[in-house]
């Protein structure tokens, strides 16, 4: 057999794929899991999602090709959320796309921009796509630790001059999957200035825009003057709709982007189920009412996971937004010293912050995907585990 090629061999590991089968492995021998790994919630898909796919899927011409056009419904109202929500106004048509999760649209933007011997400034921690993409795309990631100091903040001033010379896109996310930081507007307001002022595009990723508590709102980075030359925001219906297996998501910004989003896409798939872009719409078109529903069920775990995991010993900030806690471990103790012997001595899956990389060493991530008493339960596992480390 030939040698696969050199991008392959050069991909970092992938932070959730061996938990499925360790998983697996542990529930076949009886032990009692809690899953706190995957921000996959456990909430139902909203009723009318559910309904209004079986109502299509029972017409013949929804089984045909999507093609890159998709379902004008589901366009059209991806485009009301986006002017109800925030104001901004895109051509459904010109500046928006639909997306098979916001996933396969951040990598295949990537691959629309970046060329050999570009750089894309890559957040690390970060959603893992962000440094996988830029390596199928052939780029050189240039990876930027998001750490306290900045409070997860990846501040484009501290670049290095040179990477940021070479350029040509870097992938922001806020609120923020693992940290659950969030931006204030000033930092976004000089990190689109600078980005206008060095032609570098933003990926904007904001699946948790509207997973936020305490009457905090999170922004569209097309609220800030000069966002429109230079973003491209991605949005998606898993985490604020509960819908993350439906695969379902969008991409807006300048119609020049856009249109070299589609054109890769053309060449990779053939449109998302049309039936599944109906569910979409029908979501979106109820959207602030359906999601804020889901919200109130991931703060009421939040509110009882923070002190119980303060109970056990663990350093634990009250986020503003996501469904993750992002925790330090004591100092000299590796997060997956600590993730594995949770997974193996108590049965608690959670996710170690080496899995998002180096500069993410010294945290690990819980996700608030289950019922409170496993959360709660979960909690007094892992105290025991620090207890013993």
């Amino acid at each position: 057999m030939r040698e696969l090629s050199k991008r392959i061999e050069t991909l970092p590991g992938y932070p959730m794929a061996q938990i499925p089968a360790i998983k697996k492995r542990l529930l076949e021998k009886g032990v009692d899991v809690i899953d706190l790994g995957a921000g996959d919630a456990d909430f139902p898909a909203p009723h009318i999602a559910i309904d209004t796919l079986a109502r299509a899927a029972q017409d013949p011409k929804m089984s045909r090709y999507a093609f890159q056009l998709g379902l004008p419904a589901f366009r059209e109202a991806a485009a009301g959320y986006m002017e109800r929500r925030f104001g901004q106004k895109f051509d459904p048509y010109a500046e928006l796309h639909p997306l098979m999760g916001s996933k396969e649209g951040i990598a295949h933007l990537t691959m629309a921009l970046v060329d050999p011997g570009d750089v894309a400034i890559v957040p690390e921690p970060g959603y893992a796509v962000y440094h996988g993409g830029t390596v199928l795309a052939l780029g050189t990631p240039h990876l930027v630790p998001l750490t306290p100091r900045t409070n997860f903040l990846l501040e484009m001033e501290e670049v290095s001059s040179d990477m940021v010379k070479r350029a040509k896109m870097v992938f922001l996310n806020y609120p923020n999957n693992p940290t659950a930081a969030v931006a204030p507007r000033d930092y976004l307001e000089r990190t689109v200035a600078f980005c206008l002022k060095h032609n570098i595009v933003i990926a904007y990723d904001n699946p948790y825009v509207d997973v936020t508590f305490d009457g905090y709102v999170a922004p569209s980075i097309f609220e800030i003057p000069g966002a429109r030359d230079i973003a491209v925001e991605f949005h998606s219906v898993s985490k604020s709709f509960c819908m993350t297996g439906w695969r379902l998501g969008w991409a807006v910004g300048r119609k020049e982007l856009i249109t070299a989003l589609a054109k890769v896409k053309n060449y990779v798939d053939t449109g998302i189920f049309l039936p599944v872009q109906a569910a979409g719409a029908a979501v979106l078109e109820r959207a602030e009412e359906i999601s804020s529903g889901y919200v109130r069920q991931f703060q009421e775990r939040r509110d009882a996971m923070v002190p119980a995991l303060a109970a056990q010993g663990f350093e634990c900030e009250t986020p503003k937004a996501t469904m993750y806690l992002w925790l330090p471990l004591p100092e000299g103790l590796p997060s997956a010293t600590f993730q594995r012997r949770a997974l193996e001595d108590v049965g608690v899956v959670t996710l170690p912050g080496s899995a998002f990389g180096a500069g993410a060493e010294g945290f690990f991530r819980i996700a608030l995907t289950t019922a409170t008493p496993r959360l709660l339960e979960g909690a007094d596992r892992l105290g025991k585990v620090l207890a013993t480390v």
